[in-house]
């Protein structure tokens, strides 16, 4: 069980607002933290949706922090990656008094929450995502990465495999230029935080081949990359009531290899 929950925390600003977030803290804090954003195709949802994954990993230990982001009938974009990082910043720069690492950071995204993932831990440090919402040179790396169905590249124009449309966050008036910079594969690296793509291969909103995309791009440049594919699952299903334990249990697990206890996974000291 979570040890608590503290609802609308002051996080940073945005557009002249404040932004809030959640946060879970588990009974037994393991360390490491788990920044956690909703989808909602960049235009709706809040993190009202986060409690139950938020909480599922709680139970595993880490102190999880929802957050929100202008959506774009507030504001354009690049705003929701601005507010997404200004959450970042905070989070480090109050990791003492959240009871976790600084260097053990993770984000976990649903959809266009994926998505934002995705380009947080592909940009720390890049000027035209970082946004002035607080916190300034707080560092916005990432540990590590849970994508749950991401968007991962844009297309104007005619489809591209495992694409989505950049109308759907960029507008009518997205030009290509502005659709490959919005892209997280345009930023794929050989550094790339471990990441774990959990996707359904019923997905009709956002195709399977988006993660598989990603992924083979991550391993194909040497950085460490899993992904579980679901036999018919649709869009939205790892936040179903009876999903959502054994998803956050995978999420915990590749998390504790990576971030938590690396050391305790490598293979045994004899042979068994």
């Amino acid at each position: 069980m979570a040890q608590g929950t503290e609802k609308d925390i002051v996080v940073g600003t945005g557009g002249g607002r404040d932004i809030h977030a959640d946060i879970y803290r588990p009974t037994q804090a393991n360390g490491a933290g788990v920044l956690m954003i909703h989808g909602g195709g960049w235009r709706m949802g809040s993190k009202a949706m986060m409690p139950p994954q938020a909480g599922a990993l709680a139970k595993r230990g880490f102190t999880c922090v929802a957050i929100e982001y202008r959506l774009t009938p507030e504001a354009p974009w690049p705003a929701q990656i601005h507010d997404v990082k200004t959450a970042m910043r905070w989070f480090r720069a109050n990791a003492d008094a959240l009871d976790v690492q600084p260097d053990q950071l993770a984000v976990l995204g649903n959809s266009a929450g994926g998505h934002l993932a995705l380009l947080l831990a592909a940009t720390p440090g890049r000027a035209e995502f970082e946004g002035d919402g607080g916190n300034a040179d707080i560092d916005t790396s990432v540990a590590a990465v849970i994508a749950v169905y991401p968007p991962v590249t844009f297309f104007v124009g005619d489809r591209t495999s495992g694409g989505t449309s950049a109308a759907a966050i960029l507008g009518d008036a997205a030009t290509a230029e502005a659709a490959r910079a919005a892209s997280p594969i345009e930023y794929v690296h050989a550094d790339f935080p471990p990441t774990f793509f959990l996707h359904g291969n019923g997905d009709k909103v956002v195709p399977v081949s988006a993660s598989i995309n990603m992924y083979t791009a991550l391993s194909q440049a040497g950085a460490r990359a899993e992904m579980h594919i679901y036999a018919e699952q649709p869009h939205t299903w790892a936040r179903w009531p009876q999903w959502v334990q054994p998803t956050m249990d995978e999420a915990a697990l590749f998390l504790d290899r990576y971030v938590v206890n690396p050391a305790g996974y490598g293979p045994p000291s004899r042979p068994l």
